[in-house]
């Protein structure tokens, strides 16, 4: 971490991509309204119907490749002019990256990522590219799409808490709080750190927890923080 940049962690959900296009699973008019959990979203769907949850997924990837960072995203990829910026993201779409974020930890998987259906660290960047089902990796196994489904263990959890308990500024972005381990995030937080929660809805918080709350879309909420954080300095 550079010295003299204060360290700004980034926790960011759905409501970060909602703008750019790019369809979320929970708001009304949502995936969960189409499609069961269970049936694209675990790895009993997976086993139950591989060739649904493929085609799924690929209809996915599509779709992102239409959509496009919203100003959230590219004020986020401004800020490292200022902080040290580390990105948190239950999103499984690239779009912080596409904005030019340089730090971004991917809790919940990649969709331009597959892997072997039984081991997930043999995995490589498709693109957007669709997958034919029944594709098998060089070690022969089915491909499978490297996402993290419910119920799946969530590798990088300790990295982020590390990141956390590591913050001089964080802030909670278009997250929902209420989708674990990613939502236990908030309490690795220092109490000397500033907190900003920033969501058109409301978000509950866990008691003894001090967020700054600004309740607006990402594009127009991260803005705002920027300002705040900038004319802080």
């Amino acid at each position: 971490m550079s010295a003299d940049k204060k360290r700004l962690v980034v926790l960011t959900g759905a409501g970060m991509s909602a703008e750019s296009g790019f369809k979320t699973f929970r708001d009304s008019g949502g995936l969960w309204e189409t499609y069961s959990v269970e049936d694209v979203a675990s790895i009993e769907g997976w086993y139950r119907n591989p060739e649904l949850v493929t085609n799924f997924y690929n209809d996915l990837r599509t779709q992102l490749e239409q959509a496009q960072p919203n100003e959230g995203h590219k004020i986020l990829a401004e800020l490292e002019n200022y902080f040290d910026v580390k990105i948190i993201t239950q999103n499984v779409d690239n779009l912080h990256e596409r904005a030019g974020s340089s730090c971004v930890i991917h809790l919940h998987g990649e969709l331009t990522k597959v892997c072997s259906v039984n081991n997930t660290e043999k995995n490589f960047d498709i693109g957007y590219r669709r997958v034919e089902y029944g594709e098998r990796n060089s070690d022969g196994e089915l491909l499978r799409p490297f996402i993290v489904w419910f119920g799946e263990a969530v590798p990088l959890i300790s990295k982020a808490s590390e990141l956390v308990r590591s913050a001089d500024i964080f802030a909670v972005i278009g997250s929902s709080l209420v989708v674990y381990p990613a939502a236990g995030l908030v309490h690795d937080l220092r109490g000397s750190a500033k907190a900003f929660l920033i969501d058109p809805k409301e978000v509950s918080v866990p008691s003894g927890l001090k967020f700054e709350v600004i309740r607006e879309t990402a594009s127009k909420g991260v803005g705002i923080m920027r300002d705040k954080l900038l004319n802080a300095r």
